[in-house]
């Protein structure tokens, strides 16, 4: 006989006990018979079919299985007993007892009884988890928030009771959970459980009494002139009380059934302490200096402005404000770097100016248009032939407010004319002249006109200078020609008579005819030379 083994099965399926921990069947095998304490089940000889000796409850479950194991259908708590299986092989007989145990899963988890509210530092039964039809008898634990509870004997007090089913044996175990809530457990969520099996998580409502308030102010965008004010009063009670005083700028306002109270079209006058209580305590409370944001703006001039070209305007801008203020202007639209000054109007300084003015959410805006005007001035005139040398073109610049009608004494082929801007046009007008013109060009508008002219030659006239200039230069050359010639003509003169004075100043003196000769042969040779010095300056001056 050997140990003995254990088998465990569950309640209600067909159960396998082997025979022999499942060891193979011996060669000589005669006969294997299963039995228990009140008799035998059945027997199997070699060869041959297992027979049911078992005239009681097992006579319709037990059967035996290829490899001698004790099949066991429907098993109930009552088949928790021990089974031996006998083995019959040549002249030895063995024997295998087998102890069975019957395992049932509890059937379901749920929490009843629960309480309808928690209560901070109060012990409150929670509720009672209940689990039923298990074998062995199940095991509860309780949790919050997926965390196991451990019984503390003062927080957390747990207690259970197990009850067994008379006519199936089965077991109901349920376990009651003693709990002292804390301000955390508001939203806390509670289960419990047994083996893999657990409970629908429920909450509770805690409650608490309020211990602090806080005031808090609530508005659409900035705290600003002729905004509304919310003010609100929380308290952390649980539930929260439903009725507070309200302190506005020492005027106190009872408010019921509300933790609100709106203060509207707030003024500057409006900053300063705020303050909200408890009504049935009047020392919780709290309080809040608040800040009524207000910007003013003045700007001058407004509107529409009219001014003649050269004098001045004086801008102003005045502000008062609750903080700290930003400044930009724009021109048109474009952004200036600095407030404009106008000690001395120009028609440049025309436009839309808009200033703008902000201190942190808040914006104001104001403009004015400035419109510049004053006689219109030609400031140049100006006349040239064109590209192909068939035209003179005409220029006539000019500035004045508003704009100026440009006139030309004489029609053209064609007029162009620049866009007016800052006070300023240009007008061109083309035309081909045939006789010598002086042409007026006239601008005007509403305060006065201004005139200049332009002396204009015909075109034929300036081909003909143009010839006479080329015959000019020839002239010119001749001319500086012939001064040359004439120069050294004089040098000559002045030479040749300088020499015919020695001579005479020599024949006073001379006494021999010797001399006299030798003179003559002297004098002959200088002519000579100075008949060869002319010929030779000749023939330069017509080089």
């Amino acid at each position: 006989m050997s140990g003995m083994d254990t088998v465990i099965g569950l309640y209600g399926e067909t159960i396998e006990v082997p025979c022999n921990n499942g060891a193979p069947k011996p060669k000589d095998l005669f006969m294997t018979k299963w039995k228990y304490d009140d008799g035998d089940l059945l027997t199997q000889l070699k060869d041959q079919d297992a027979s049911v000796i078992a005239t009681d409850k097992y006579k319709d479950r037990v059967s035996m299985a290829e490899n001698s194991s004790l099949l066991i259908a429907a098993a109930t708590l009552k088949d928790e007993k021990t089974f031996t299986c006998m083995v019959v092989a040549g002249a030895d007989i063995s024997e295998y007892p087998v102890k069975l145990l019957i395992h049932k899963a509890p059937t379901g988890v749920e929490i009843t009884a629960l309480a309808t509210e928690l209560e901070i530092g109060k012990p409150t039964q929670l509720g009672q988890c209940r689990t039923s039809d298990a074998n062995p008898a199940a095991s509860i634990t309780w949790f919050k928030n997926k965390k196991p509870l451990v019984a503390d004997g003062k927080g957390i007090i747990i207690s259970s009771n197990v009850k067994v089913d008379e006519a199936t044996g089965l077991t109901t175990t349920s376990s009651t959970l003693q709990y002292t809530a804390e301000k955390g457990d508001t939203a806390a969520l509670f289960t419990c459980g047994a083996l893999n099996t657990l409970s629908s998580p429920v909450s509770f409502t805690v409650t608490y009494p309020t211990e602090r308030i806080s005031l808090h102010v609530i508005s659409k965008g900035p705290l600003m002139e002729g905004a509304n004010m919310t003010l609100k009063c929380k308290a952390d009670g649980n539930p929260p009380p439903t009725s507070f005083n309200f302190h506005i700028l020492g005027k106190v306002v009872k408010v019921e059934n509300s933790d609100s109270y709106t203060v509207t079209d707030v003024t500057r006058e409006s900053t300063g302490e705020y303050k909200c209580s408890i009504i049935d305590n009047a020392k919780m409370e709290d309080s809040k200096n608040i800040t009524i944001n207000y910007l003013d703006m003045s700007l001058s001039p407004s509107g529409k402005v009219m001014k003649s070209f050269g004098e001045g305007l004086a801008l102003t801008l005045q502000t008062h404000a609750s903080g700290e203020l930003k400044v930009s202007w724009t021109k048109d639209n474009g952004k200036l770097d600095s407030s404009p000054k106008f000690d001395k109007l120009t028609y440049s300084d025309s436009g839309k100016y808009e200033v703008v003015v902000t201190m942190g959410a808040l914006i104001k805006k104001d403009s004015f248009e400035l419109v510049v005007e004053g006689v219109p001035v030609i400031r140049r005139v100006a006349k040239r032939r064109s590209e192909d040398g068939q035209h003179k073109v005409l220029t006539c610049e000019a500035e004045g407010s508003p704009k100026p009608t440009v006139a030309w004494s004489v029609n053209g082929t064609s007029a162009d004319e620049s866009p007016y801007v800052n006070g300023k046009i240009t007008h061109k007008l083309t035309i081909v002249p045939t006789v010598n013109l002086t042409v007026v060009c006239t601008v005007s508008n509403e305060h006065g006109q201004d005139t200049r002219t332009i002396n204009v030659s015909t075109l034929f006239e300036e081909v003909r200078m143009d010839k006479q200039d080329s015959s000019d230069e020839g002239d010119t050359t001749k001319l500086v020609v012939g001064v040359i010639v004439g120069l050294l003509l004089a040098t000559v003169v002045v030479g040749l008579a300088y020499w015919l004075y020695m001579k005479k100043s020599k024949q006073g003196s001379w006494k021999t005819g010797e001399k006299e000769d030798g003179s003559t042969e002297e004098s002959k040779k200088l002519e000579e030379k100075i008949e060869e010095k002319l010929e030779e300056n000749s023939q330069k001056v017509e080089v």
